[in-house]
């Protein structure tokens, strides 16, 4: 019997999803294909609409190794485990003649822990652990939360936190589930062998495919011990999320509130000397925090970094003396001495990593209304990073519907530590990258329009022009607008100041409920305008009239004052290059690429995007941001906008009125 065509094959598939073939989703699963079987790196830019995930898909499982899936979005990995993968395992199965298992794995703080479920929770304040299920009222929020968590770990098969609907408070969820660090190990614990993370990573050790999240990559190549099964493809979906995601993953931060948490933790487990010592380090480093300013330090002031060495030495005095005192006096000393020692040893890691002063290193102090003072430190690219520790023994397949930034993929590439495609070289790894383009005919069915006329944009400054620009758009389109701002500040003003104007069109604003409230409420009302900032750029899929215009405040230039992304800059001019475009354009090149997806979301889609600020006209970077944008008809000719929204509304209106 012959082996199966990969068409063949995405034909049964894509019949088996009850989806349509198309030109770009087979191309992407040829490429994907040819890749995977020559061992080399691909980026594929594939647009809204293409069925991506069946274009890599397919050609995986016809492969029969072990491939990992990492996405983003909770929403993309339920997609997958849910629905593609089920329907497509079984429209293969007839012809692969096999079946392949697919798992779905996660970091361990997603997952119940049965011994923190039943045996209860170290406190800070006392001795042992206490019963936090006793402890909260029944009656508060946290105290019904619990009771949920509790009769739901009686009907869970995999303990995974977002089968768990509705969910819980991150605060009650935080009792009931312990870090990778504070996890007793399943031959210690009494509850290790029906342990729901070990179980998932036994499930994934015999899948064919496995999916997680982009954290658990990021983690994987950062961290000597591996948490992802051996594979030999790596497909990462939502790709321009990757160098983000890891970059937070290889993130430390200092607080004082941390930094207590920990001396308290450990107070009943060492001796007096050694938790005096961590006590008073804390002390010192907390009186630091009070005085500083916000801000880069590019080197660390002397008194902070005596604090901060101080807070090392004691950290490494006191995890040497957990180790070596006993206390059987303490309720379950085992977890309790484990959840201290998580706590010192992350204080311990991340004062060490920053009194070392890595030049790779940016170093930077935060204060925040809420959360009080912070230290943190990241690096300054994770691009060697990945080159080293991604691209290496496997092959790698990238895909998103923006990765191809001002007409090529090397300012993409350049983030992930690759050289310019085609470029040969012994230690660069091989790659290309393809477009496969979009079923959606961008010039017909949406308008890129920039107000040229409007004052140039100045930092947190009133823009009365616009407020009134956008006043203007929304009663032309009849409200169906999705407003991106570049930042909260902005999207509140300008949600406060158009209320009042415009009433008749309803203004949700970001944070005044959730997320997917907000969104649904937005589908819901064709007259309603949703207002927010950096999760709409990205989050939104509202297809149909309820959004048929997309505005963009200002270009989403990160802040001069951001410490990563400035020394990020300054890095690649001192390196000779052009930090603007390589940082900064880029930046926002891929968010503006992001937000103007919004729009096209369904063939019969139609409508504007909206740039109120005129460099996109005039300055030299304009034709770059623009090149990373979906291909629209493009015009500055206000009154001309204004007739196509007045006319889009107007059909949107007719087809309303004519549903039953």
């Amino acid at each position: 019997m012959t082996e199966p065509s990969l068409p063949e094959l995405l034909h049964a598939a894509v019949t088996a999803v009850g989806g349509t073939e198309r030109p770009g989703q087979v191309t992407m699963a040829e490429s994907v294909a040819e890749a995977i079987d020559g061992g080399s790196h691909l980026l594929v830019q594939a647009g809204t609409g293409t069925g991506k995930s069946l274009g890599y898909l397919v050609p995986a499982l016809a492969h029969g190794e072990r491939v990992v899936v990492a996405t983003a979005t909770l929403a993309l990995q339920r997609q997958l485990v849910e629905r593609d993968l089920p329907r497509t395992v079984e429209a293969l199965h007839p012809l692969l003649r096999r079946r392949p298992e697919f798992a779905m794995l996660k970091g361990r703080s997603n997952y119940l822990c049965l011994h923190r479920l039943h045996e209860g929770m170290p406190q800070d304040e006392e001795e042992g652990l206490f019963d936090q299920f006793e402890a909260a009222a029944p009656t508060s929020k946290l105290g019904q939360d619990l009771l949920r968590l509790r009769d739901w770990a009686d009907e869970t098969e995999t303990g995974d936190r977002d089968g768990l609907t509705p969910g819980v408070s991150d605060r009650a969820w935080a009792q009931v589930s312990v870090s990778s660090r504070e996890c007793l190990g399943a031959s210690k614990c009494a509850y290790g062998a029906e342990c729901f993370a070990e179980m998932a990573r036994e499930r994934a050790k015999l899948a064919e495919v496995v999916v997680t999240n982009h954290a658990l990559l990021a983690i994987d190549a950062i961290e000597g011990a591996p948490v992802l099964p051996q594979h030999e493809v790596l497909i990462v979906d939502e790709a321009h999320e990757l160098v983000s995601r890891v970059t937070g993953v290889a993130t430390g931060e200092l607080t004082p509130g941390q930094v207590n948490r920990a001396v308290r933790r450990a107070a009943k487990l060492v001796n007096e000397k050694a938790a005096d010592q961590l006590q008073t380090a804390a002390e010192g480093f907390e009186r630091l925090m009070e005085l500083a300013l916000p801000g880069r330090l590019e080197e660390i002031p002397e008194d902070l970094s005596y604090a901060l060495m101080a807070l090392r030495d004691a950290c490494r005095t006191v995890i040497s003396a957990i180790g070596a005192t006993r206390d059987k006096s303490v309720q379950d000393e085992d977890a309790v001495r484990k959840q201290a020692l998580a706590s010192v040893e992350t204080v311990h890691d991340v004062a060490e990593r920053i009194t070392n002063g890595s030049e790779w290193d940016v170093v930077w102090y935060e204060r925040h209304d809420r959360f009080g003072a912070s230290l943190r430190v990241a690096p300054m690219s994770v691009s060697g990073l990945l080159r080293e520790k991604l691209f290496a023994d496997r092959s790698v397949v990238l895909t998103s519907a923006t990765l191809k930034l001002g007409g090529d993929f090397n300012g993409v590439g350049a983030s992930l530590g690759l050289a310019p495609e085609g470029t040969e070289g012994d230690d660069l790894p091989q790659w290309k990258g393809v477009d496969v383009g979009s079923p959606f005919d961008y010039r017909k069915q949406g308008i890129l329009y920039v107000a040229k006329h409007l004052s140039r944009p100045a930092r947190d400054g009133d823009r009365v022009d616009m407020l009134d620009e956008l006043t203007e758009l929304i009663q032309a389109a009849g409200g169906r607008t999705l407003g991106l701002f570049s930042s909260m500040r902005a999207a509140q003003l300008a949600a406060e100041e158009l209320r009042s104007r415009i009433p008749e069109f309803p203004i949700l604003l970001q944070g005044e409920e959730t997320l997917g409230e907000l969104i649904k409420n937005f589908a819901a009302d064709p007259k309603t305008c949703l207002f927010g900032t950096l999760s709409l750029w990205q989050g939104v899929d509202v297809p149909g009239p309820s959004c048929q215009l997309v505005v963009m405040d200002k270009i989403p230039f990160p802040r001069p004052d951001d410490p990563l992304m400035s020394a990020r800059q300054k890095a690649v001019e001192e390196a000779g290059g052009n930090g603007f475009m390589a940082v900064a354009a880029t930046h926002a090149a891929l968010l503006m690429a992001q937000g103007a997806g919004r729009l096209v979301r369904a063939s019969g889609d139609r409508g504007v995007v909206a740039v109120l600020d005129q460099r996109l006209a005039t300055a030299r970077y304009g034709s770059y941001l623009k090149a990373s944008l979906p291909d629209f008809w493009y015009t500055t000719d206000r009154n001309q906008v204004r007739k196509s929204l007045a006319a889009i509304d107007a059909v949107a209106k007719k087809a309303e009125a004519e549903q039953p």
